[in-house]
């Protein structure tokens, strides 16, 4: 797991020496054991190193056999060493024993091909001297995060915004067509991100640059085409793909410590009891807003160790500011609060890798907004007998229960019958558009809509013949998880320099995944049915049928207390606040959430989340300490 950063341009070498080292300073977080850099008359490639897999001689930039090109590399290959004996035998020369190096040879051998063979998480760059092309790519889902900018007749790559920021031909710029869509979805919801002409490479793309022109192509995406099979064939199939995966994301060098993350929930708690790690870490805070008790309880059952830690109000928020500038982007989910102390904790007991449990709601359908009433069992199962009716039927019956007055269960069944696309937005939804538009400036009420946020994937899933279930997924998978799941599992563990491995996020699995009828998966018995009845084979009775936590985070009590609310409250009266916001309407949020006549925390937290994101890179130009010592280093 590292940090890289490159760029292309015409400057001296000399200047891109420094240049490169400055951007690599900013990223040091990702990568303390060791960095590398290659310079020449077209492009300077950074690297910063966590290590895994070839200590000692795993460094990068890794060249090929003629030194013609280089690569630069964040993430992990699970299957680099199939790969590694197929192009050993198909005539190259390997100089390591890194995953890196396949990636490389790989491209020569089979070109953009390459990246379809790659099984893992991955952002990378090859450089090819001879033809002054760039070639790029980002994994299948977006674990690994990878951005883009043209600026000045500079082209930026690399795994993180802020290490774009010291260059001189990056022009900062806060992107005004950012901020309405993220007040609806709480995450950056756009392929352009908060800063003005800097973009993300979308998942499962590749790019190439050459000659001043930036082409990109996607190469993969999800499929789903439910098999014929038994629901014990579908439970036995994710039982065995689950294990084999977890055991391929279990794999370090000699004393290299590997954990998992362990909470209430069923999808680490599957990871960890196939794993059986020496070690498995949870976090809570000292109130009622706690899993460590059934994270404990777990742990003992399946005689494993547990490390935990309770957070007190005061250190997680007051390490709030710091969260959002490890983030780069704003986003107001309240779990990046406990992840990043949950990484720091695993990093501070010795551990460079965790395992942990993302991905398993949009792959094997978890998520309640789909069409789940957590209320009412007989509702549920009147609701999946509907669902086996013609899609014109459902869709008239959609409509009928959209337009009818309200009764117990009809927004419910509303949510199961209606298309997806008229009702599915994501699992956030925190200002409506009009609601955003209330308290927004004019210049700022701008930005894409949700319809043509999420158009483009409804356009290309719905001429498949699949059922609305599987286009909600299909929707997330492209959205929520890329966009809020990854991007914070990414730069929590990274800002703390632990590598975050998700194995229920692999291929494989989707392969496994996309496979299984929804109705094995969905339906009223629960969410992910299919997926928790192979986790109970390996947990405690029930224990896989526990409901869905996510990480509770305590923020309807920080904001009606009041040094809380008071310093929420002060932010707000910034006089900066007034170029993005109607002041009075967001104070008086801000008032009637404290004095509890409105539940507005969520919208009070979107608007604090953005406004401290923005303060801390636009006015206050936030530089750690870590960054300021190694540039003082460069200089001297």
């Amino acid at each position: 797991m590292c940090g890289i950063v490159a760029f292309v341009d015409n400057e001296k070498p000399q200047q891109k020496e420094v240049q490169i080292q400055k951007m690599m300073n900013r990223i040091i977080h990702r990568g303390p054991d060791d960095s590398g850099m290659f310079v020449d008359e077209q492009a300077a490639l950074g690297f910063r190193r966590l290590s895994f897999i070839d200590v000692k001689s795993g460094n990068q930039p890794i060249f090929n056999e003629d030194d013609s090109k280089a690569v630069i590399f964040n993430g992990e290959i699970y299957n680099f060493k199939p790969l590694r004996e197929e192009l050993i035998k198909a005539g190259h020369t390997f100089s390591t024993h890194a995953d890196t190096e396949v990636i490389l040879h790989g491209y020569e051998e089979w070109g953009e091909g390459v990246v379809k063979k790659l099984r893992g998480m991955f952002g990378f760059v090859i450089w090819n001297r001879e033809t002054g092309e760039m070639f790029g790519a980002r994994d299948h889902f977006g674990i690994k995060p990878l951005y883009y900018a043209k600026m000045n007749g500079t082209f930026f790559v690399g795994s993180e915004i802020k290490s774009f920021l010291d260059h001189p031909n990056f022009d900062k710029q806060l992107n005004k067509e950012a901020l309405k869509p993220y007040m609806t979805f709480q995450y950056p919801a756009t392929d352009e991100t908060f800063f003005k002409g800097v973009y993300r490479l979308p998942e499962g793309h590749f790019f190439r640059y050459k000659n001043g022109e930036f082409s990109m192509e996607q190469y993969w995406d999800a499929d789903f085409s439910p098999d014929k099979e038994s629901f014990n064939q579908a439970v036995d199939k994710i039982e065995a793909a689950v294990d084999e995966s977890v055991k391929a994301h279990s794999f370090a060098d000699a004393g290299i410590k590997v954990g998992s993350f362990l909470s209430a929930g069923v999808d680490s708690s599957y990871v960890t009891a196939m794993m059986r790690p020496d070690n498995t870490f949870s976090i809570g805070f000292d109130s009622r807003y706690d899993e460590t008790k059934q994270a404990r309880e777990l742990a003992e059952k399946l005689k494993l160790k547990n490390t935990d830690k309770k957070l007190t109000n005061e250190e997680a928020f007051n390490a709030f500011p710091t969260i959002q500038y490890y983030l780069d982007e704003p986003d107001s989910n309240p779990s990046v609060v406990p992840l990043y102390f949950l990484t720091k904790l695993a990093k501070d007991n010795g551990y460079k890798a965790m395992l942990s449990g993302e991905g398993a709601d949009e792959l094997f359908a978890g998520y309640t907004d789909y069409g789940f009433n957590t209320s009412s069992k007989p509702i549920r199962w009147v609701t999946d007998q509907m669902r086996k009716l013609p899609q014109p039927t459902r869709y008239k019956i959609g409509e009928w229960l959209k337009n009818h007055k309200n009764f117990h269960g009809r927004l419910h069944m509303y949510h199961a019958m209606a298309p997806a696309r008229e009702d599915f937005v994501g699992q956030a939804y925190i200002f409506s558009p009009e609601e955003a538009s209330d308290v927004l400036n004019k210049d700022f009420d701008c930005g894409p809509t949700i319809q043509e946020i999420l158009a483009p994937y409804f356009d290309k899933i719905e001429p498949k013949n699949i059922d609305e279930v599987a286009k909600r997924q299909y929707v997330d998978l492209h959205q929520w998880m890329p966009g809020d799941i990854l991007l914070k599992a990414d730069k929590m563990s990274m800002a703390n320099s632990l590598e975050l491995r998700v194995p229920l996020l692999d291929k494989e699995v989707m392969n496994v995944a996309s496979h299984t009828p929804t109705k094995y998966l969905f339906n009223y018995k629960g969410t992910k049915w299919a997926f928790r009845m192979a986790a109970n084979r390996h947990l405690p009775e029930e224990w896989a049928t526990r409901p869905k936590m996510g990480f509770p985070v305590p923020i309807r009590e920080w904001l009606h207390e009041d040094k809380y609310y008071q310093e929420v409250r002060a932010l707000f009266e910034e006089d900066f606040v007034k170029e993005f916001f109607d002041q009075d309407k967001i104070l008086q949020l801000a008032d009637d959430n404290y004095h509890q006549k409105i539940d507005g925390r969520r919208k009070l937290w979107t608007i604090y989340t953005f406004l401290v994101w923005y303060k801390l890179y636009f006015i206050d130009n936030y530089v750690p300490e870590y960054t300021k010592q190694a540039d003082a280093e460069v200089m001297q």
